[in-house]
């Protein structure tokens, strides 16, 4: 497809001629991976749902390439959020064909609450820069209630950690505080060769959708503590990477084998430890 045709009739110039307009090259400082393949996008934005009338949120658009295929389907509007100047001038001029539902913020999103950028029904969708994707996935699972869905995508490797199953390669901290927040599942796995510049490794759709009741802030506090405590020896015993944090008690009051390893738990053994913690520190 050459030109896309956005809701006022008018034809939106070809993503590659506004590359090409402004030069517009990835920065590795700022872990960009252009996917600009726009049935690939379009996929992306299939596997999110129906949008109508949801607002959606966009963190690192780039080029706007993902940004053009949501605007093309029935969200209500579009928030980007960007930190790259550069992109900024591409998104301007395309957010003149859209003046009324696509909106640009320019700031790090590491520094942003994005659920104060637009109202509920929100959702996010984002290709993630790389280098701090999990640290963007980590501050929106503690805000879970305020997020309808989010569409994600991570590094194949990441993907596979968020996802994972007790006792295999990939389970660790992430994989249990993101599947004790949310349903996780991977939609769809993309080949290096798809971004501009190809990344060493293939990368992953993954959706994740907040189940409906939510732990406290504190509760969700102390499971960052036993995760920690737990894979920070991850094949140590339970017996000792939980020493520091009176863990011997904690596995008795669970009944659960101190001979164990973090791997080996599963998700409902780890909020068991979770709640006893808060307990204990509520005292």
């Amino acid at each position: 497809m050459n030109q896309i045709k956005n809701n006022q009739q008018n034809y939106i110039p070809p993503l590659k001629d506004t590359i090409h307009k402004y030069n517009f090259l990835a920065k590795k400082s700022l872990g960009q991976h252009f996917l600009l393949d726009p049935r690939i996008n379009q996929q992306i934005i299939d596997l999110a749902g129906d949008l109508t009338n949801k607002n959606v949120i966009e963190v690192g658009p780039g080029p706007g390439s993902l940004t053009r295929a949501i605007l093309a389907s029935n969200a209500k509007t579009v928030t980007g959020v960007e930190i790259d100047r550069r992109a900024i001038y591409l998104l301007r001029e395309l957010q003149e064909f859209y003046p009324h539902r696509f909106t640009i913020i320019e700031k790090n999103a590491l520094d942003l609450d994005l659920t104060t950028l637009c109202p509920k029904p929100r959702q996010l969708i984002a290709n993630l820069p790389y280098n701090i994707s999990t640290s963007l996935l980590l501050n929106w699972l503690k805000q879970a209630t305020k997020w309808e869905r989010l569409t994600l995508m991570f590094q194949q490797e990441v993907a596979y950690r968020i996802c994972a199953a007790p006792s295999t390669e990939h389970y660790s901290r992430l994989s249990i505080i993101s599947q004790w927040i949310a349903q996780c599942s991977i939609l769809k796995k993309i080949p290096p060769g798809a971004f501009s510049p190809p990344p060493k490794i293939y990368s992953a759709v993954i959706q994740i959708l907040p189940h409906k009741k939510q732990p406290s802030t504190k509760l969700f506090k102390s499971m960052e503590i036993i995760t920690a405590a737990a894979f920070g020896k991850r094949r140590k015993m339970l017996r000792s990477s939980l020493k520091s944090i009176n863990g011997i008690t904690l596995l008795q009051k669970a009944n659960i084998d101190e001979k164990r390893r973090a791997e080996t738990l599963t998700i409902n053994e780890f909020d068991l430890l979770a709640r006893l913690y808060h307990e204990e520190n509520l005292k």
